[in-house]
């Protein structure tokens, strides 16, 4: 701001998962390297405070993988996006949103491209430019981009970072899974003619899929945190995490009835639902849940409830809990997901 230097940020957006910072960085290298006698200097911005990113698992391994240091990237508590553009310095590319949330609604003024994948909620500014077409992945989006222009932009670290991501989203490009189109199939191809030295898709999507579901390294705080929605009454605030082991795992890390007390009272929560899920050799989920709360009238409440749920019906099982302030089932029906559990747990507040 004090040397009046003009700043071009793309950014993706606050969920900061792999699409939104994959397709980031590959835009802002793109743009910083193709647009002509540029003015403004480009960023990529990662959506989140940088403490937050070891919970992203599979960004931090395929950004490993392609030997991307965490310390080059630029995370969004460390720009100071409100004062550049209020020096009249900031120009903002949105990749993967195009809407910004409430607290950022000063900075729409700076938005002058818009890549996203989801339908258009809103009409932008007549010179803003606008690409917004529904396929699978936001990455396939740049990848077209990058693609159409000068030729040896694209090196073989961001094609491996394009096509993991597209790998990823589109579920390895199942079409049972309902995300893929021709596009991203398209993409994906063409990053494969171009640097066939790409590992096989399987290798790609299995490995990543494993990054993402992989918290060993996380502290429980952080495990807790990785996956978490909250949910509050009037006088209660109760937490549902999902978390990516099974109950054995997690009912044997050392220290974890002082973590729980430690994350509900750091952040005022009343109580906490864990719902474990893991997966057996082929891929067939399991479930577990953990009820922790040192309210009895609040943890026998939620227990209570969760058992005699039917809509839908969780087939709880109680097991032996090493805590009394800590109840713990095996979930019969593992179709019942965290997006199930919620209203039953809303009801009950």
């Amino acid at each position: 701001i004090r040397r009046h230097q003009e700043i071009h940020v793309v950014m993706g957006n606050e969920a900061c998962d792999l699409d939104s910072t994959v397709s980031a960085l590959a835009l802002a290298y793109f743009l910083a390297k193709t647009s002509p006698a540029p003015k403004a200097t480009f960023i990529p911005v990662l959506n989140i405070p940088r403490a937050d990113f070891a919970l992203r698992t599979e960004t931090t391994f395929l950004l490993r993988e392609q030997g991307i240091p965490t310390a080059s990237l630029i995370f969004r508590d460390e720009i100071d996006l409100g004062g550049l553009h209020h020096a009249g310095l900031l120009s903002l590319t949105l990749v993967d949103h195009h809407v910004l949330p409430g607290a950022d609604a000063a900075l729409e003024e700076a938005v002058v491209e818009v890549l996203d994948h989801r339908p258009l909620e809103r009409d932008r500014a007549p010179g803003c430019r606008v690409t917004v077409e529904p396929v699978g992945s936001c990455a396939t989006l740049v990848t077209e981009q990058i693609a159409q222009g000068p030729p040896g932009v694209l090196d073989r670290p961001m094609a491996a970072l394009l096509h993991g991501t597209i790998l990823l989203d589109c579920v390895n490009l199942s079409p049972a899974a309902g995300k893929v189109t021709p596009r991203d199939v398209a993409c994906v191809s063409l990053l494969e003619e171009r640097f066939p030295e790409l590992p096989a898709r399987d290798t790609v999507f299995e490995a990543l899929q494993a990054a993402k579901f992989d918290v060993s390294g996380l502290t429980t705080e952080q495990m807790l945190r990785k996956d978490l929605k909250v949910l509050s009454s009037d006088e209660l605030v109760l937490a549902i995490s999902t978390i990516y082991v099974d109950l054995e795992t997690f009912l044997s890390r050392a220290g974890l009835l002082q973590d729980l007390e430690s994350f509900c009272q750091a952040r005022g929560y009343t109580g906490l639902v864990a719902m474990m899920i893991s997966f057996n050799e082929r891929n067939e989920p399991s479930r577990q849940l953990v009820v922790y709360s040192q309210h009895e009238t609040l943890r026998s409440t939620v227990c209570r409830v969760l058992e005699e749920a039917t809509t839908p019906s969780l087939h709880l099982q109680p097991l032996l809990s090493p805590w009394s302030c800590v109840g713990t089932y095996a979930q019969g029906n593992a179709l019942a997901s965290r997006k199930k559990v919620l209203p039953i747990l809303r009801a009950a507040l």
